[in-house]
């Protein structure tokens, strides 16, 4: 089974924060990984630190969703025709002009702190 990652970058309108906020953890992440292949979901909201001097970020909160299916466009057909359903409710809360959304698929092997410690440890 293929295994993708979808990124989805947004901010609440201005004022909504804790609508926003309460809406996507508690109606939009159960809905969205109630679609099939649609396997996990985690919030995240943008540091206060930021590496670098670059613009600031456009986008304040961060969803990550993991995907497993072996028919990715099946899979968003499937979350599309749920939008807006009693299936996958939306809140006026969102900035649909801010919103950006991802997919992005794996071209390695996902390398942890252990296997580099060991690799080093058998070169050296």
């Amino acid at each position: 089974m293929a295994k993708h990652t979808f990124l989805v970058l947004t901010n609440p309108v201005a004022g909504k924060d804790k609508e926003f906020n309460d809406w996507y953890t508690n109606q939009h992440i159960p809905d969205v990984v109630s679609v099939p292949g649609i396997v996990a979901a985690q919030r995240f909201k943008l540091a206060d630190v930021q590496v670098g001097a670059g613009a600031p970020s456009p986008w304040k909160y961060l969803a990550i969703y993991e995907i497993e299916t072996d028919d990715l466009k099946a899979t968003f057909d499937a979350l599309q025709a749920r939008v807006g359903t009693d299936q996958m409710v939306m809140t006026d809360t969102l900035d649909m002009n801010s919103v950006g959304g991802f997919v992005f698929s794996p071209i390695t092997q996902r390398t942890t702190t252990e296997e580099v410690q060991r690799m080093r440890r058998k070169a050296s």
